[in-house]
């Protein structure tokens, strides 16, 4: 399995937000393609949560210094990868654990919606940034992305949680539950049969 940076087998991943409902995800298919997988949560359960997906070390970023933490496990060195869940609010953190070279993926920033970003710091680090939205995925990349999640859904292990259920003629509270946050996977807006 490739992200947007490359293959992840033998890497060494960050994920924030990693009993959520994308990063639990993230947690997963990185781990089943061999990443080793560093996972933050904010609380006890979901760092049950992201073990149980597969995380090999978790971070309460509530009670630990989330940089300090990575490069305490990576030796200083560092990550190859961060998918990440709140660009502007772990911006800071988030260049101390890149190692050079590396790379961070970005799906959300509701933390600091227009971050400063310190382009010296990217370039001293040689640091790749990739925002994503799936709208602007290329069909090819899609199509393998596809096929790599239909892999993973086949194999045993794997965990996918349904937070809640709506009919389609209630997406507003379908919409309304994700941005009252608290909820563990995802929340489904099902067409009427």
């Amino acid at each position: 399995m490739d992200g947007v940076a490359g293959p992840v087998q033998g890497k060494t991943l960050l994920v924030t937000g990693g009993a959520g409902a994308v990063g639990h995800y993230a947690v997963q298919l990185a781990t089943w393609a061999g990443a080793r997988v560093i996972a933050t949560v904010s609380s006890a359960e979901k760092a049950e949560r992201a073990r149980a997906g597969g995380a090999a070390l978790v971070i309460n970023y509530r009670q630990e210094d989330v940089a300090a933490r990575v490069l305490d496990i990576t030796g200083g060195v560092g990550v190859d990868h961060i998918a990440e869940v709140d660009f502007g609010g772990n911006l800071a953190a988030a260049l101390q654990c890149l190692r050079v070279n590396g790379s961070i993926m970005i799906y959300a920033t509701n933390g600091d919606r227009e971050p400063k970003v310190p382009v010296r710091d990217l370039m001293q680090k040689n640091l790749a940034v990739y925002a994503m939205s799936l709208a602007g995925v290329p069909h090819a990349d899609r199509r393998r992305a596809q096929s790599d999640i239909a892999a993973w859904t086949a194999s045993p292990g794997r965990i996918l949680s349904v937070a809640s259920r709506f009919p389609l003629f209630e997406t507003a509270g379908a919409h309304k539950a994700v941005e009252r946050g608290g909820k563990v996977g995802t929340v489904i807006v099902e067409p009427q049969r």
